[in-house]
């Protein structure tokens, strides 16, 4: 396996992306995954650098608008997002093992009782806080106090800890604080 020829694989997926975010946002959740974990497996950061893989292939548009339709989207894009994970590992001759290990993690196949998908969920989680949740804030203010409560809640106390070192814009850490004083 020529790991810098598998990165390349992944990076040159995430660059097809429309919106040109998907690199810089599975770069964001690595580098988490290194501050969460001090010596992280070469799965938890394959993995890592898989967060969102190719998300966009499938649409939320093309799902009922309703909370069951987000479930259902959100797993056929884990499920998809593990399968073509699995695809390009092969294709680099990862070992089996390996290979699977990434997929499940990125498929999110594993509970969060796993040290390694806890800290992949910490290192999305703050990444959606410190990176994100500014721009999405306006756009969904009727649930947001919701979604951040729902974010926390998937957080361990080390990255619940940590997103609240983080140096958030001021109406971003007024919607954390709201949101867990609720």
């Amino acid at each position: 396996m020529d790991k810098n020829a598998l990165l390349n694989a992944f990076d040159q997926a995430h660059l097809a992306d429309p919106k040109q975010k998907e690199l810089a946002y599975c770069k964001s959740v690595e580098t988490w995954v290194q501050r969460l974990v001090e010596e992280p497996s070469e799965a938890l950061l394959l993995a890592a650098r898989c967060q969102h893989f190719e998300r966009w292939v499938i649409t939320r548009d093309s799902y009922p608008k309703d909370k069951p339709g987000y479930l259902r989207w959100r797993k056929d894009v884990a499920t998809r997002q593990g399968e073509r994970v699995l695809e390009i590992m092969r294709a680099h001759d990862c070992p089996e093992e390996l290979a699977n290990r990434v997929t499940q993690l990125v498929a999110k196949k594993i509970p969060r009782s796993d040290p390694e998908s806890q800290a992949l969920e910490d290192a999305a989680c703050l990444v959606f806080l410190e990176e994100q949740a500014a721009d999405f804030a306006p756009k969904y203010m009727d649930k947001i106090i919701g979604i951040i409560q729902k974010t926390w809640v998937k957080m361990s106390p080390q990255g619940q800890a940590l997103a609240l070192q983080l140096d958030l814009p001021d109406e971003v850490f007024a919607l954390v604080k709201q949101a867990l004083e609720e």
